[in-house]
């Protein structure tokens, strides 16, 4: 069986993260733009201010920042800061044909600590309460990554 098909239960696991995290990702900008439009601010171009059908009634304090628009702009620079390290390092990692309980359990793991996240942080609960679900996050990349070394030199 070919590693990266879909016929590959290590592979399938790796695809259905990847492409949740993903599509979280990209939601993202377009969560960013339903409240900007919402609280109509939190803009930051000047050329935002010009009249427009989405903007009838441009005002310049729609480019001062507005924290429930900034703070979806934070989530979404954590998940860039993020997610392109669990892409590599899930991929990698499953080429190294680990069990499928343990690569379901490391992956989809990652997934819900960061879905968590994204709720701690939409809901502004505590920095404790994000830095324990980033924490959870960055300890499977850290050891999918080092089991990935470990294998690539021992190969």
């Amino acid at each position: 069986m070919d590693k990266l098909s879909l016929q590959n239960p290590l592979f399938a696991t790796y695809v259905v993260a990847a492409t949740i995290m993903i599509l979280k990702a990209v939601s993202m900008s377009w969560l960013t733009v339903v409240r900007m439009m919402s609280v109509k601010g939190g803009f930051r171009s000047p050329e935002d201010l010009k009249k427009t059908p989405l903007n009838p009634a441009p005002d310049p304090k729609q480019l001062e920042p507005d924290e429930r628009v900034e703070r979806i702009r934070r989530i979404q620079l954590n998940d860039l800061e993020n997610l392109p390290f669990f892409l590599v390092a899930g991929f990698l990692y499953v080429m190294t044909d680990p069990s499928l309980l343990l690569a379901q359990v490391l992956l989809y793991g990652y997934v819900v600590s960061r879905l968590l996240h994204f709720a701690a942080y939409m809901t502004a609960r505590t920095h404790d309460t994000r830095a324990t679900l980033w924490t959870v996050g960055s300890l499977i990349l850290i050891f999918i990554t080092v089991r990935t070394l470990i294998a690539a030199l021992a190969s």
